[in-house]
């Protein structure tokens, strides 16, 4: 088969990847799936129930509150281990942690303790990098990411992980910047690994207890803690990863998290967050955490950007009452992403209200907790609940199609392989390697897979984990490249034996060709007289 043709089919199914991924906008959809409008328990049950239902998502809890009121938490369907979610299960929120990391901080300010705008290394100078500028990163550069650290510069993900957080900021003494600081904002765990280290130097204090007696204890947060690792959280951080149409329980590798991504915790206790966090950090019981103004700080970015201090600034939706209403009335949110779990917060000043989701799927394979929120968003501002199916649902029967798709042009190539290299034996060996070259490519991406999704998602990490974000992105690639290098191999083959067949010296046994040239010799065959009788006569 021709690569243009190979090329035309490749083309027409990613034609149809578009048209379904585009095609696969929410609709509200009618019976158990749906929730008629009106931020009541009764109408988020049906609608998580609905959405438990109609995606096959193993498990979740909820919290959502309206100015100082609990309006609901609950749990929804089951753990990895079985047990049922409740209000009261403790799950992994990942990087809805930076907040409580950044409040943690902000009490220190407001103690005279710490100066936003004062260099880290002033109060923590164990904090060194291989780069004279770190010296001139602040505390706020830290909370709101702009210090010049990235995964690009120092990829923690990929790199073996610390025990605590004195080592992890130690194993960054022979990383760079990949920025100068205050210049560009890049998500990077380590700024919160540093800030959680300054607060534990700074007081004196592990800052697991620090956390616990100064941010959750005066909330009533009694349930919850912050951990070292994925290996501390409640089994292990064990969840699910979708593929094709189904959930996979796995296990999650282990993952330094203190400071960044290491909170446990419960739909009750996020719900006291929430209130705080919508009622200048003031709780359900009127106990203050931190200044309203604190609060203002951390929910308000750096001029020019979208993220503040453990928060980012989200989008105005049809009929959120706050169009043009500014910045300070524009949603806030924050995602959190474990291998194996994913979870989101989100404020809505302009009516107080306040929603976390956390599901025990993981990051984009999963997204199951934003899909949630989106819904119970719809419902806080009127709307119908929609079921919004995450996006991998249809991707990963398309990546299925073009997973069968390679396999079959594969096999089909290596058939044809002795055919082709007939014919590009008679041609210069240039042309038949050019031709050959777009099977290459699928090789290439497989190899480069990692880096790919690197530069897409802004995050550095490793094949194993790419396995766990998209499981059917990885099979799809790998059966492309198998496929590809196959035919690679079968028309190498092919062609080799080929050119050394017509190179072969002339031996007995050698038929001459059609045309009388001595396929031995290469040249003109000898003529054969007749000198029967009457000859010449």
């Amino acid at each position: 088969m021709g690569v243009r043709r190979v090329a035309g089919r490749f083309g027409a199914v990613v034609g149809v990847v578009v048209v379904a991924l585009a095609g696969s906008a929410p609709a509200a959809l009618a019976g158990p799936g749906s929730a008629s409008a009106g931020l009541t328990p009764a109408a988020m049950d049906r609608f998580v129930n609905g959405y438990l239902a109609e995606t096959g998502l193993p498990g979740a809890v909820v919290a959502v509150t309206r100015g100082e009121k609990v309006v609901h938490t609950g749990g929804y369907g089951r753990t990895a281990g079985g047990t049922a979610m409740t209000g009261r299960t403790p799950v992994p929120v990942a990087s809805l942690s930076k907040s409580m990391t950044a409040l943690a901080v902000m009490q220190l300010v407001e103690e005279g303790k710490v100066d936003l705008d004062r260099p880290v290394r002033g109060y923590l100078p164990e904090f060194t990098m291989a780069d004279e500028r770190a010296a001139r990163i602040t505390v706020r550069q830290l909370l709101d990411q702009t210090s010049g650290m990235a995964d690009s510069a120092f990829p923690d993900l990929a790199l073996p992980q610390a025990h605590t957080l004195k080592g992890a900021v130690a194993r960054m003494r022979g990383a760079r910047l990949a920025a100068e600081p205050g210049t560009r904002w890049n998500y990077h765990n380590p700024n919160y690994f540093v800030a959680a280290r300054l607060v534990e130097v700074v007081t004196g204090e592990p800052f697991a207890e620090r956390l616990r007696d100064h941010v959750f204890a005066p909330l009533r947060m009694t349930d919850s803690r912050s951990v070292d690792s994925t290996t501390d959280m409640p089994e292990d951080a064990r969840g699910y990863v979708r593929a094709y149409g189904r959930v996979v329980e796995r296990a999650h590798p282990r993952w330094f998290t203190a400071g960044g991504h290491g909170v446990v915790t419960t739909a009750d206790d996020l719900a006291r967050w929430l209130i705080a966090q919508n009622n200048g950090g003031v709780g359900a019981d009127g106990r203050r955490v931190v200044s309203t103004r604190s609060v203002d700080v951390m929910h308000t970015p750096p001029e020019g950007e979208n993220y503040a201090m453990g928060w980012s600034l989200g989008e105005e939706s049809a009929g959120s009452g706050a169009k043009g209403a500014g910045k300070e009335s524009l949603p806030l949110q924050h995602t959190g992403e474990l291998l194996t779990h994913n979870a989101i917060q989100i404020l809505l000043p302009d009516r107080k209200i306040g929603i976390a989701v956390v599901s025990n799927t993981g990051m984009i394979s999963g997204d199951d907790s934003v899909g949630i929120a989106d819904g119970l968003r719809d419902l806080a501002e009127g709307r119908a609940a929609e079921i919004r199916e995450p996006f991998s649902m249809t991707a990963d029967y398309v990546l299925a199609a073009l997973t069968l798709l390679a396999l079959g042009l594969g096999t089909l190539g290596t058939v044809r392989a002795p055919r082709w290299a007939r014919r590009a034996a008679g041609r210069p060996l240039w042309r038949a390697g050019l031709r050959t070259l777009p099977y290459a490519l699928p090789v290439a991406c497989l190899v480069w897979l990692v880096d790919l999704v690197g530069l897409l998602m802004r995050r550095e990490g490793t094949f194993s984990q790419v396995v766990y974000v998209w499981p059917a992105l990885v099979v799809c690639v790998a059966a492309a490249a198998l496929a590809s290098a196959a035919v690679i191999a079968s028309r190498g083959a092919h062609l080799t034996r080929a050119v050394l067949r017509g190179r072969r010296p002339a031996g007995d046994g050698h038929a001459e060709s059609g045309d009388g040239t001595d396929t031995a010799r290469g040249g003109p065959a000898p003529v054969v007289v007749d000198r029967g009788v009457g000859a010449g006569q």
